[in-house]
């Protein structure tokens, strides 16, 4: 199957933002990671856009492209000067340009939580934002972190002046800056930061005013440990991130963190974990699929932070789970582009089979088996996949082996 959208499904696109998600074929790469910044990225970026095209990514997240206090991006000052540790505007452009004539979608990273201040307003604190566009004064800043705001709606980022969402003028100015990424700047696609420091109403808000194609949140806090075990039980968890969808008017998706969680602990020999109560995946992904973005690392909990990585011997049988199941899977720059050739053509593969045989965001799914050595479930029953040391295969004449690798194989029809 080609990699390239015919026009009208663009054209589809373009007027109603919820196509995408209805049609439920989306596959994200996370393009950059923690040390970004120091390798002239965007042009990094631009040679690899034929690639990323042809293994069949959908949408690429790029990183905060705006002016920040530290080079990764998640410092935001300046919100609409978009020369970045990453490059100028002129080869963020150049980029932009060459994804949307290979049919990849660009995602922004809307860090809009917090912004450095300029100025030392009220109470001696850099609350006030003269001499650049959006000179917001203390009133944009939550009472909580030092401004003369409403107190916050969601959690503190502590060290920084968080925005008052609540503010009419503060909304409005987000909302012009969005469109100006998503209609002048050439971004199709939001993904919003640390989104549990603000309601969630406000996300619907800026969407509506945006119209990106596709977005996702990262709504992110810890799965249930008793002390150091992860519980088996994580519905609390899954629960608060469908809330939070919930919140937005059901708009975006969000980043699937109890799946990674449950995943990174089940492929230690606990592949028991990856059948809930219910007999459905565990995460998100078993309840709402068509909203959980399903992923193995990101630049937090990856990279060279490692906040909380996937254990590295197993990221293909991690890769074999999210790509073959339901929900919308994202791939992690460095696995796809700095772990060697062998793991980027297993991703390619694996992404391969998902588009030949249709698999989308909602495809049913029956899980076989969830022992500790041994998982196995039939997905759109058009695959049949099994992870871990057990051995296991499909009965029926049907199936042929359509791609296999360390503790991972894959069949089709």
């Amino acid at each position: 199957m080609g990699y390239l959208n015919s026009g009208s499904d663009e054209n589809v696109q373009q007027t109603d933002p919820a196509a995408v998600l209805r049609n439920g074929r989306e596959i994200l790469l996370q393009a950059f990671n923690w040390e970004s910044h120091k390798h002239d990225w965007w042009r990094n970026l631009e040679k690899k856009v034929p690639d990323i095209a042809k293994s069949g990514f959908t949408s690429a997240w790029l990183p905060p492209p705006t002016h920040s206090f530290a080079p990764q991006g998640y410092t935001p000052q300046n919100l609409y000067s978009l020369n970045s540790a990453y490059g100028s505007e002129y080869v963020l452009k150049a980029l932009l340009s060459k994804m949307k004539q290979y049919k990849v979608r660009a995602m922004a990273d809307i860090v809009i939580n917090h912004r450095v201040g300029t100025t030392q307003g009220h109470g001696g604190t850099y609350n006030r934002f003269d001499g650049i566009p959006l000179a917001w004064d203390e009133r944009a800043v939550t009472s909580c972190t030092g401004g003369r705001g409403n107190r916050s709606t969601g959690d503190n980022f502590p060290g920084f002046p968080n925005v008052d969402h609540t503010q009419h003028f503060v909304r409005k100015d987000i909302t012009d800056w969005l469109r100006w990424l998503r209609y002048d700047v050439g971004f199709q696609d939001f993904r919003f930061d640390f989104v549990r420091g603000y309601s969630p109403k406000y996300v619907r808000e800026y969407i509506e005013g945006a119209k990106p194609i596709f977005s996702v949140g990262e709504y992110w806090d810890s799965c249930n440990y008793n002390g150091c075990n992860l519980d088996y039980n994580q519905d609390s968890h899954r629960q608060r991130i469908i809330n939070w969808i919930d919140g937005t008017g059901q708009l975006p998706t969000a980043f699937d963190f109890t799946t990674k969680g449950i995943l990174q602990g089940a492929v230690k020999g606990e592949l028991w974990r990856l059948r809930d109560s219910q007999g459905k995946p565990p995460g998100v992904m078993g309840w709402w699929p068509s909203r959980a973005v399903t992923f193995i690392d990101n630049h937090d909990t990856g990279s060279t932070q490692a906040h909380w990585p996937f254990p590295a011997s197993h990221i293909m049988e991690g890769y074999a789970y999210i790509l073959t199941h339901p929900g919308i899977p994202s791939v992690f720059y460095d696995h796809f582009y700095d772990w060697g050739n062998s793991i980027h053509d297993q991703i390619v593969k694996l992404m391969e089979i998902r588009r030949f045989q249709g698999i989308h965001s909602r495809s049913s799914i029956e899980i076989l088996t969830a022992q500790p050595n041994l998982y196995a479930a039939m997905i759109g029953e058009k695959i049949c996949m099994k992870i871990g040391d057990g051995s296991w295969c499909p009965a029926g004449r049907e199936w042929t082996l359509a791609a296999s690798g360390t503790r991972y194989a894959v069949w089709q029809k």
